[in-house]
């Protein structure tokens, strides 16, 4: 089965950056949007950013300026390239995968931490 493997989290000093990417095991077909969520300890998951295949992205209101998605469509990857980190970014980054089909993948995860 497919899965999604993540990598580029770290600890990193606040004002820092990270690059996360993101990257299937296998081939995936019509894949309709991908993207990043994160989850920080006692919260719910939230969505970070996302881009669909037609090159929509859509960010969080509290990382829009700071990170950027981008798409590799013939590679099915996905990276997220995050500057000036705050503290409250500090979270679990989840790369997410929707194909056209409706089935959603998650990654394992990948720790971002901030220190102040």
């Amino acid at each position: 089965q497919v899965q999604l493997v993540e990598s580029g989290g770290g600890l990193v000093q606040a004002g820092g950056s990270l690059r996360l990417s993101c990257a299937p095991s296998g081939s995936i077909f019509g894949i309709v949007i991908m993207g990043w969520y994160r989850q920080a300890p006692g919260k719910q998951r939230e969505l970070v950013a996302t881009s669909t295949s037609n090159g929509i992205t859509n960010y969080a209101d509290s990382v829009k300026g700071r990170f950027a998605i981008s798409r590799d469509s013939a590679k099915n990857t996905v990276t997220l390239q995050m500057s000036n980190l705050k503290p409250e970014d500090t979270a679990v980054y989840y790369c997410h995968l929707r194909r056209i089909s409706g089935r959603e993948y998650w990654g394992q995860g990948t720790q971002v931490t901030v220190s102040s």
